[in-house]
């Protein structure tokens, strides 16, 4: 992967088909901010129709996989997001829901990615949440990584991870390895937050945008 400093640089996206699904996240103002300076104002939406109609879904989510998901069951949303074709991104706790099952709360998520979500343990010198900036480790070539160095860093917050596996594009340790960014068909996840990793996670959003 080639490195490029201008998180400008690439494809200028289309902000008429990019919706936020209002999952409940506390972090949705702030995504929404991050696609705003990249030149995109997507709407925040629980409405079926916008969502499966939108060219760009985005989940974000801070929070628990157990609220979230009797979140997007009162809304009527678990098999709206089962069945879309366009690509999808979900964004820390939204790249969990993606998953299988969750072992917070014990609960079935949208089974989208094969893997169980664990809770990291704490260990000598690793605390439990993981807060901070973190090293990626580029696991497979692919257009959403476009632009990123192989050592590049973002910023993490979470307790729980999704081990690697055959989706894993990019992995990152805290203990123990995890998936950074995963990739399945057309849904991808970022297990770290992008609106607030600077001129790594802006590049990441519009590669997004862009595919």
């Amino acid at each position: 992967m080639t490195s490029t400093p201008d998180a400008r640089a690439g494809t200028e996206p289309s902000s008429a088909s990019v919706v936020l699904v209002d999952a409940g996240g506390t972090n949705i103002g702030s995504v929404r901010y991050a696609l705003q300076r990249l030149g995109v104002d997507a709407p925040l939406t629980s409405d079926p129709a916008a969502i499966r109609a939108a060219g760009k879904v985005i989940l974000p989510g801070v929070g628990a996989a157990g609220p979230a998901m009797a979140r997007l069951q009162a809304l009527g949303l678990i098999d709206v997001l089962r069945s879309l074709t366009q690509p999808v991104l979900g964004v820390c706790l939204g790249m969990q829901l993606l998953c299988a099952r969750s072992e917070e709360g014990d609960v079935d998520c949208l089974g989208l990615i094969p893997a169980t979500v664990r809770r990291l343990q704490p260990a000598s010198g690793v605390r439990v949440p993981h807060m901070g900036w973190n090293r990626l480790r580029t696991c497979s070539e692919h257009p959403l990584l476009d632009g990123i160095d192989a050592d590049a860093q973002v910023y993490f917050v979470h307790s729980y991870a999704v081990p690697p596996g055959d989706y894993t594009l990019v992995s990152a340790r805290h203990g123990v390895p995890f998936s950074a960014v995963v990739a399945r068909g057309n849904f991808f996840g970022m297990q770290f937050h992008p609106e607030r990793s600077s001129t790594v996670g802006a590049r990441l959003l519009r590669n997004f945008l862009a595919l």
